[in-house]
C-alpha cells in the first residue's frame, strides 16, 4: 500500500472545497453515499456523478451523468469505481477541470496508468484510501473502540 504523510492528507482535506464524487449511490447503506454525505456535512460542496441517477438530487445538488456536465471548478475528484474503470474517469477529469488539485481513489481502487496521467499534469493522486476515514483520523473524530481514549480516570 502506498504511504502518504499525514501532512499531505491534512493539506488536501484543508484546501479542498469542491469534490466531484464519481459513482455515488443514492442508497444510504452504500459506502459511496455515506462518505459523500459525511463530506457534505463537513462543509465540502459535493457534486454527485452517476449516469444511472442523473437529474435526481443528492446532498442539495443535482446528480450529473458525467464529469463533463460540471461547468465550475472542482478541487478533487473522488472515485468509487473499479480500478480498471479509472483511466477514462481521470482523463475526463483532467479535460473538464484545468485547476484540478487531487484525484482520490477509494479503498481498494488503484490504477498506475491513471496515476501517471494525473501526476504528469501536476495533480496529486491518493489511492486506496477514504477521505472520510482520513478526515476523521486527522481531525480528531476517530477514537479507538469508539471511546475517547484521551480521558483516563484515576478511579478505575
Amino acid at each position: 500500500m502506498t504511504e502518504y504523510s499525514d501532512a499531505l492528507l491534512k493539506r488536501i482535506l484543508t484546501q479542498t472545497r469542491v469534490i466531484a464524487v464519481v459513482g455515488v449511490s443514492p442508497n444510504p447503506v452504500r459506502p459511496s453515499y455515506y462518505v459523500a454525505r459525511y463530506l457534505s456535512l463537513k462543509g465540502f460542496r459535493v457534486l454527485p456523478v452517476n449516469p444511472g441517477h442523473a437529474g435526481t438530487e443528492l446532498f442539495g445538488e443535482i446528480v450529473r451523468g458525467d464529469l463533463s456536465e460540471i461547468d465550475e471548478p472542482v478541487d478533487m475528484v473522488d472515485i468509487f469505481r473499479r480500478s480498471e474503470a479509472v483511466p477514462p474517469i481521470v482523463e475526463a477529469a483532467l479535460a473538464a477541470f484545468p485547476g484540478l488539485k487531487t484525484v482520490w481513489m477509494q479503498i481498494g481502487v488503484q490504477n498506475a496508468e491513471a496515476r501517471a496521467m494525473a501526476e504528469a499534469r501536476g495533480v496529486t493522486v491518493i489511492e486506496n484510501r477514504c477521505p472520510k476515514i482520513e478526515y476523521q483520523r486527522l481531525f480528531g473524530e476517530l477514537r479507538m473502540g469508539g471511546f475517547n481514549t484521551g480521558i483516563i480516570s484515576s478511579k478505575l
